[in-house]
């Protein structure tokens, strides 16, 4: 089979988009799934619809307990927050882990995260697997449970978030006089870490500003800052996307694809939520979707030729405006 064969086949299964050639290849019927940014890249959206494709976006399922098994992005984010922790340890100039030994007793390293979603608990419990003293920051007050129960200590900030949490799970954007505030309280605990990892996303937006360059100055020479929110330009006002960055003795990490990095699990994870989402419409008449279902009323981001998902029509108006 060809490239333009696969591309017409009835259900096209991708990592991230397909590019402006390949749209000829699809048409009307085809089904493509894949993870396409439909937030941060809208009109990318609207260019797959014009093939008159359905378009699902893995980032859009919805988190409810159904759909569990189809979250990619959650099993992206455990991939990245695993890494981000190892690619820290590689760079960090000591040791993660208490040590007593002959020559001394060394500290255990000091590890904040910054974000407690999917990708920062699993930062939460890759540094304490590795010995570190861990804690965690997150504007929505729910998540001090979650980052408890892997053994961290919550970082309390004397903030007003208490409605920093959308219906989706996702932490919403605060205010400007709120921003200012978290930074200027955050940078206290910042001066104490040894390694400071960031996954502070909002969906369709630039990444929150949690560190800024006087923030960096304040943390010890030799500290590490690994910005997971680099593609969106970064929670750390030094990060460069794809670069790594040493400023007054602090390294600072920007990786675009942290799950490119581990090849092997990060394929098997994305395929089994793809897997799960087809086989959830796969019937004895083949692939089907049932637009009444609130699975399909989310993933799905284009049909008939227009874009359909209210979110990314509203992304499209804001960037017309």
């Amino acid at each position: 089979m060809d490239h333009f064969e696969a591309l017409s086949a009835g259900v096209v299964a991708t990592v991230g988009g397909i590019g402006e050639q390949d749209i000829v290849g699809l048409k009307a019927g085809n089904v493509l799934i894949g993870l396409l940014s439909p937030l941060d890249e809208p009109e990318a959206i609207e260019r797959l619809a014009s093939s008159g494709a359905t378009v699902i976006a893995m980032e859009m399922v919805p988190r409810i307990t159904r759909a569990q098994k189809m979250d990619s992005l959650s099993a992206m984010s455990t991939v990245a927050g695993y890494k981000a922790v190892l690619m820290a340890a590689d760079v960090l100039p000591k040791f993660f882990p208490l040590l007593t030994t002959a020559a001394g007793t060394v500290r255990p390293a000091k590890v904040l995260i910054l974000g407690a979603g999917v990708a920062g608990l699993q930062a939460l419990a890759t540094a304490r697997r590795l010995g570190a003293i861990t804690s965690a920051y997150d504007v929505r007050p729910a998540a001090r449970e979650q980052v408890e129960s892997v053994g961290a200590a919550f970082v309390e900030l004397e903030l007003d978030t208490a409605d920093s949490e959308d219906r989706g799970g996702y932490a919403k954007a605060l205010a400007e006089d709120q921003q200012k505030r978290q930074i200027e309280l955050l940078a206290e605990h910042i001066a104490e870490q040894d390694v400071v990892i960031t996954t502070a996303l909002i969906p369709g937006r630039p990444a929150p500003l949690l560190i800024t360059k006087e923030g960096v100055e304040g943390m010890r020479p030799g500290s590490v800052i690994v910005d997971l929110a680099a593609p969106n330009g970064g929670n750390c006002a030094l990060t460069r996307a794809g670069e790594d960055v040493t400023h007054n003795g602090v390294t600072i990490l920007g990786p675009m694809n942290l799950p490119s990095g581990m090849p092997l699990h990060a394929s098997q994870m994305y395929a089994r939520t793809v897997a799960a989402l087809i086989t959830e419409y796969l019937g004895e008449d083949g692939f089907a979707l049932n637009f009444d279902d609130e699975i399909v009323q989310g993933a799905v981001v284009a049909h008939g030729g227009e874009v359909t998902n209210e979110r990314v029509k509203g992304k499209l108006q804001e960037a017309a405006a």
